[in-house]
């Protein structure tokens, strides 16, 4: 695989963050605004949680919530799993597929950093995590025949 580091990833990536008060209308506006899918969500400038544009319809819109009253803290994915900028972004792609999910935020020294998703795998890393999860299942495949 490819050795790019989510360093390397994130290295002119400029963080959105929102508080865990922030109403789910103002997080949505800004994810719109910047045209992403998740927000990171910030407590005493540490990871409390990511906020999803799936958040803001599964448990926002089809919950009938208002999202002016709805606080991010009430619907975000509390304490999400999270990776480290020196980590190889091969570790993302692994993390995104075992988990189902397409954001990880990237925390060092405990402060949220950065945030990879799917979308940084259109790269070099999405032709070779293809072929090894072909190369895996052709494996097991023979190994059951």
């Amino acid at each position: 695989m490819q050795n790019r580091t989510i360093r390397h990833i994130i290295q002119d990536q400029e963080l959105l963050t929102a508080t865990v008060d922030m109403p789910v209308s103002e997080a949505a506006r800004k994810m719109r605004q910047r045209h992403v899918g998740a927000i990171v969500v910030v407590k005493n400038e540490r990871l409390a949680g990511i906020f999803t544009e799936r958040d803001a319809l599964f448990r926002v819109v089809a919950a009938g919530l208002d999202p002016t009253s709805t606080t991010v803290a009430d619907v975000m994915t509390k304490n999400p799993a999270a990776l480290d900028p020196d980590q190889p972004f091969a570790a993302a792609l692994h993390l995104m597929h075992e988990g189902q999910f397409r954001h990880v935020p990237i925390v060092e020294d405990g402060r949220p950093v950065g945030m990879v998703s799917s979308r940084d795998a259109l790269g070099p890393e999405l032709e070779d995590f293809m072929y090894s999860i072909i190369l895996n299942e052709h494996t097991r495949s023979d190994l059951l025949a």
